[in-house]
């Protein structure tokens, strides 16, 4: 069964979580024993209904605050998808949580109230999720209940979301009206909005087509494991593990492994199932080949014809995660892309980026926690690497500190001709 990943996004109290809650709730996919607990926490807090944001804001301090804090990650299916959730912050202070719940979805909900329209908070989300490459945005607007469902506020927040949108690099763009508390168009049509002739939300989730929004153009399997096992059934087996990010691979195909550069030939795709006739993302695989060739963890195989970018000199949009410094040139962090780690010098930092009006801020020294910024990186070996835009997993690292060993930076690699 396919399976989609989405994330809510957008300003404070806009009822994102509200709206996880109906869809888990109307689609009975929450458990007696979690159902009851909200109803305990609800009659605590004074409510004279059930609170189904609850459901989501599984934090002490979000519960008292009544807002969301963390990325919180939810499972349902349906007889047509699995899906996992991430609900993520509306708060300014907590970007870094939206961009790392968001970083791997295939859609993002953007909620807006009807009664307050596009605000500052919208526009920042939907940015990320245009600079995060996501391939599917829905705005829900929602609270429709509260502008008695009128079509005239629906259209005027969905006319000043479309314009504000025309500046962002968004490929498919939908528009829902919404009632979260309701129930309206979530997972039903509603019946308070004859005017709306689209799909509820739920509709929408399961039918979004995403099968074709993976490269799969450009053949890229990063080696993870070599695998030896040095059995009586396997004496000479010697399979490179790793899971697929890119194009198609089957037996027979003319492969090079990076960075030796040496060329050889698709043996068998194996998986614990048994082998496979052609391997695709996101498929996690072994793949043998014809010749002894010297491969390990942190090499990539990609086909003669079709290589990535080679370089030590890595271009890139930074999002700094770390609240206990900052990211300053001539810094020295440790890389992770894909599966391959290096050390990197940060070489420049070129502006930083204002997510609320969209301006390059020149001039600046330094990066602080949440802010976002071009910056160029220098590695202590070369990377294998594709523009984001190209390709998401190949286009994407993580730097850390090496004291510490904490994760403080999120990078988008960009064409340097840009």
């Amino acid at each position: 069964m396919e399976m989609l990943r989405f994330a809510t996004a957008g300003s404070v109290d806009d009822g994102k979580s509200t709206l996880i809650g109906r869809l888990l709730y109307d689609t009975k996919t929450i458990f007696k024993d979690q159902m009851e607990a909200v109803e305990r926490a609800s009659e605590q807090m004074g409510l004279e209904s059930t609170n189904l944001a609850l459901l989501t804001d599984g934090l002490r301090a979000e519960r008292e605050q009544g807002i969301t804090i963390d990325v919180a990650y939810r499972y349902f299916a349906t007889p047509r998808r699995k899906f996992i959730i991430a609900d993520t912050p509306g708060h300014i202070q907590y970007t870094r949580n939206m961009i790392t719940g968001a970083s791997t979805a295939d859609l993002a909900i953007i909620l807006i109230d009807a009664r307050h329209g596009v605000v500052e908070q919208s526009k920042r989300h939907a940015f990320l999720a245009s600079l995060l490459g996501i391939p599917h945005i829905v705005v829900c607007i929602n609270k429709m209940d509260l502008v008695d469902f009128d079509q005239d506020a629906y259209d005027a927040v969905a006319a000043e979301f479309r314009a504000f949108a025309t500046r962002l690099d968004i490929h498919d763009l939908s528009f829902i009206p919404v009632s979260a508390l309701l129930g309206d168009n979530v997972v039903d049509r509603s019946t308070n909005m004859d005017w709306y002739e689209g799909s509820s939300l739920l509709h929408h989730l399961e039918n979004v087509h995403i099968a074709s929004d993976r490269n799969m153009i450009d053949a890229r399997l990063p080696v993870q494991y070599v695998l030896r096992p040095q059995s009586a059934e396997y004496p000479d087996y010697r399979g490179y593990a790793g899971q697929i990010v890119g194009g198609v691979l089957k037996p027979g195909d003319e492969v090079v492994v990076l960075p030796s550069g040496f060329e050889s030939t698709i043996k068998s795709i194996d998986t614990y199932d048994g082998p496979l006739a052609e391997a695709y993302p996101p498929m996690s695989v072994a793949v043998q080949l014809t010749d002894d060739i010297d491969v390990s963890r942190g090499d990539m195989i990609c086909r003669t014809q079709n290589r990535p970018s080679i370089s030590q000199d890595i271009d890139a949009m930074v999002c700094w995660l770390d609240d206990a410094g900052s990211l300053r040139p001539r810094q020295k962090l440790a890389i992770k892309h894909t599966t391959r780690s290096a050390r990197a010098l940060v070489s420049d930092i070129q502006y930083r980026l204002n997510i609320n009006t969209l301006h390059r801020d020149l001039g600046v020294d330094e990066l602080k926690l949440n802010e976002i910024g071009r910056v160029k990186l220098r590695t202590t070996k070369p990377l294998f690497f594709d523009e984001y835009k190209r390709n998401r997993e190949t286009g994407s690292f993580i730097l850390i500190d090496e004291d510490t060993g904490n994760t403080v930076a999120a990078g988008m690699i960009l064409d340097r001709n840009l």
